[in-house]
């Protein structure tokens, strides 16, 4: 099916979606299931890219992984995990940076792991040194060739580390999770980064057997066991796509409910878009976002870890800011690359530019490193339709977001990227009454 979408945008988006498991913890509790001795069941799993292709890694490995879609529930069977084919970890890997996070489950398991060139969305630097350094600390050895990382587990076995983190990585603060449940002795982990998504990823390790405390000041307490079992476990539901929904409401003057968003994950969020002049309704079954009317205001906001104002929201967000009455100032300190998005926001009409220097209250690590990671957004700009290329996850689904509130009709090239991250996405535009169709005529209504 192409991957091109003619997208006739001026028209509010309107109607009820809902949002499932969050695609930055799904694949991780799947990953998780290889550390026990007994089956799991992961509840509320979303339909997108990275669940298959975890799904298709643990399969190559021997997992029994058994997925019924329509009720979102996962059944993983690790009982008889085995080394996969070089071939099949290559083809599979390469889709996604998911890959990095089996090697500690697989060394406990199997004794071995290899790790191939790994994808993701080029958004900025985020190097497997972390996890690699990480690794050697429990005693692993780790072996770059040509092929990829070799890693294999000596032969007295994993031990406990003292890990510190020079930046709180969720990646890095995974991977250490993840390889110190069963690492023998104690770990602690200094400067972990706390997101919803790891406190959930510890509730499923700690129903396994694990013993993990959470201190104040971001140390995290593992004390190693011999074992695991599986676990039961319904995934908390996807922050970053609520809010994107939250986002494309707000810059297209629609009203959009979206079951399933939770509002204690979503504070910060919810302070800046209130402020910047959209409303919303909470109640038990989810939020529902909507422009009230009037002119939106300008924000001033930097992005950071948790409970900061996340990055993955940062994107969808400035699309609307371009609508705002005013001077926005947006300084990015996680991702050193993130503002390449806003060249197609700029071809569409938006005043934005981009500055090296940290336009924050606080100087962050990419500003002496000549990156462009602040952006001033003047509005309001009307929108006008373009040809736009796709360049990553959530950069992809800023620039729908961008058509569907231009005047026009534009065509967005890539859009497969998007089914990475966002469930059914073409289907829920429907669901908003979205003037949306594929160039070869197929329609998401």
């Amino acid at each position: 099916m192409s991957s091109v979408l003619r997208v006739e945008g001026g028209h509010p988006l309107s109607g009820t979606i809902t949002v499932r498991g969050a695609k930055n913890f799904v694949p991780k509790a799947m990953v998780a299931s290889l550390l026990g001795s007994q089956p799991s069941r992961l509840d509320n799993v979303p339909l997108i890219r990275d669940v298959d292709v975890v799904s298709d890694l643990l399969g190559a490995h021997g997992v029994q992984v058994s997925f019924d879609q329509a009720a979102g529930s996962m059944t993983l069977d690790p009982r008889n995990v085995q080394r996969a084919r070089r071939s099949d970890i290559d083809a599979l890997g390469g889709a996604s940076r998911i890959p990095i996070l089996f090697c500690g489950p697989l060394l406990h398991q199997l004794g071995e792991a290899f790790i191939p060139e790994l994808g993701g969305c080029n958004i900025g630097g985020r190097p497997i040194d972390f996890h690699l350094e990480t690794l050697r600390k429990f005693g692993a050895n780790v072996e770059k060739r040509e092929d990829g990382v070799h890693i294999t587990k000596p032969s007295g076995g994993l031990h406990g580390a003292i890990v510190e983190l020079p930046f709180p990585s969720v990646g890095a603060t995974e991977q250490t999770l993840l390889t110190a449940v069963r690492a023998e002795g104690s770990t602690t982990l200094r400067g972990a980064a706390v997101e919803p998504e790891i406190m959930d990823l510890i509730n499923v390790l700690q129903k396994m057997g694990a013993i993990i405390s959470v201190d104040t000041d971001r140390t995290i307490r593992i004390e190693g066991v011999d074992s695991l079992t599986g676990y039961t476990h319904r995934a908390l539901p996807d922050r970053i796509e609520a809010a994107s929904w939250g986002a494309a409401a707000l810059a297209t003057h629609g009203d959009i409910t979206v079951l399933g968003a939770h509002q204690p994950d979503m504070t910060t969020f919810l302070n800046i878009f209130r402020k910047v002049g959209g409303a919303f309704d909470i109640d038990e079954d989810g939020i529902r976002f909507f422009h009230p009317g009037g002119d939106l205001k300008p924000a001033a906001l930097e992005t950071a870890v948790h409970p900061g104002f996340m990055t993955d929201w940062q994107q969808p967000l400035v699309v609307a800011l371009t609508q705002a009455k005013g001077l926005s100032i947006v300084h990015e300190t996680v991702y050193e690359k993130r503002f390449g998005f806003t060249k197609a926001l700029v071809k569409m009409g938006a005043n934005i530019q981009l500055y090296r220097e940290c336009l924050g209250a606080t100087p962050c690590r990419f500003g002496q490193r000549n990156f462009f990671h602040s952006a001033v957004i003047s509005g309001p700009t009307p929108l006008m339709a373009a040809d736009i290329e796709v360049p990553d996850l959530r950069g992809g689904f800023s620039h729908l977001i961008a058509a569907l509130a231009a005047k026009g009709t534009s065509t967005v090239s890539g859009v497969d990227v998007i089914s990475r991250g966002y469930e059914h996405f073409l289907s829920k535009l429907g669901q908003l009454d979205a003037r949306v169709a594929y160039v070869d005529g197929a329609t998401s209504r």
